[in-house]
């Protein structure tokens, strides 16, 4: 069943179509698995292979194109496309040192006479390989081809009430895996034993929605790693007196509501409290300012002057964009909380602040994702917002 009704991935269509047609793009193919789900609702592990999703500005419906047991056995059955809007290659596209799937997606284009379009490729994509683009520009010498990349992102920024009501609900999920996370992790515990802990409570979800795999495994460094915030875990032992910064999300539907909290095992240091003091306050600065009509580098800046009070300087973004997405990244690719981003900030964009501290020899993670409202912002979660400390 679809989370969403046919005229909400009509609306979506007609957005990112006026977007085309402002960028002077007449065919889409998009690569991106968000945003083919966001399009045309197909939900499943298929993007290890290639796959297209293929918008004109005539028809009100995308073209998906991929392998046949995703096509006709998923995409028909799942979504609101129907057949003559699917396309299948068959299996020996597969990995084969002889054929390419982009050699199929060109033969589709030639038979609906756009080979001679102007056609955009999402170039900066996870998904888009240079061999991909090769054999597109070998197989269609007449087209034209343009960037469109981001393209339907800057379209996903703003939610609908039905998008944010599943982030709430990944919210929910996210609050039983940072609980989870902060009851597992004691002195002794194996690392891996934590992390498979709060996979469970990611996916179990709650009595009311279970979870989804989420697009960023948990990620729990600690020690003197803990500055290091993309570590995952391994299977050696926690010791006393370690600080463990963890990040995770909770993900319902694909749709997601991250956040970090840090534990301390044991009394943390001074140095440790401090940080974790200032974090909260340069955080609780930021999320004042936000609201409708604000710029992202203006968060930034309210972030900034906080911690310069204390004479410490951030080099990373403190946040950005998030919701609907697929491995390796919940981020959307768009909005940055950062000095020169100067996106206007409107209701329903949701985003995740992460103005973690990362120092050489340790770490400190505190982050709410949020969804700005008419007059401000609100956290998407309800958990403590401190420096977890078990003693």
């Amino acid at each position: 069943m679809m989370p969403f009704e046919k005229k909400e991935y009509l609306e979506r269509m007609k957005k990112v179509k006026e977007s085309m047609n402002h960028k002077g793009i007449e065919v889409l193919l998009i690569t991106d698995p968000a945003n083919i789900c966001y399009l045309s609702g197909h939900n499943a592990w298929s993007f290890y292979v290639h796959q297209i999703l293929l918008v004109t500005l005539d028809d009100e419906m995308p073209i998906f194109i991929g392998r046949y047991m995703d096509a006709f056995c998923g995409v028909v059955k799942t979504t609101w496309l129907d057949e003559n809007h699917v396309r299948a290659y068959p299996d020996y596209y597969v990995q084969s040192l002889i054929k390419h799937p982009m050699d199929y997606v060109c033969d589709v284009v030639k038979e609906l006479n756009l080979d001679k379009k102007s056609i955009g490729v999402e170039m900066d994509n996870y998904y888009f390989t240079a061999s991909a683009y090769k054999h597109l520009v070998q197989g269609l010498p007449d087209a034209r081809f343009v960037d469109g990349d981001l393209v339907v992102n800057w379209v996903r920024v703003i939610k609908s009430d039905k998008e944010i009501e599943l982030q709430r609900r990944a919210a929910k999920i996210v609050e039983k895996a940072m609980q989870t996370a902060i009851d597992s992790l004691e002195p002794g515990a194996r690392k891996c034993d934590v992390a498979a802990d709060i996979l469970h409570a990611q996916v179990s979800g709650t009595q009311e929605f279970g979870g989804d795999y989420t697009s960023i495994v948990p990620l729990m460094p600690c020690g003197e790693t803990a500055g290091a915030p993309h570590l995952t875990w391994d299977e050696s032992r926690y010791t006393d007196n370690t600080v463990v910064a963890v990040e995770l999300a909770g993900c319902h539907q694909r749709y997601h509501s991250p956040m970090a909290r840090t534990v301390s095992l044991g009394k943390p240091s001074p140095k440790v409290e401090e940080i974790a003091k200032i974090t909260i306050e340069g955080l609780n600065a930021a999320l004042d300012v936000i609201k409708p009509g604000v710029t992202c580098e203006e968060v930034e800046l309210a972030w900034r002057k906080t911690i310069g009070k204390y004479g410490i300087e951030k080099e990373s973004r403190i946040g950005y964009s998030m919701g609907l997405n697929y491995p390796p990244d919940w981020g959307e690719h768009t909005i940055s909380l950062r000095p020169g981003d100067k996106t206007i900030l409107k209701p329903n964009m949701t985003l995740h602040c992460i103005p973690g501290m990362y120092f050489d020899d340790f770490g400190v993670s505190i982050s709410e994702a949020l969804v700005v409202t008419e007059n401000g912002c609100e956290t998407l979660a309800n958990f403590p917002r401190k420096l977890f400390v078990k003693e």
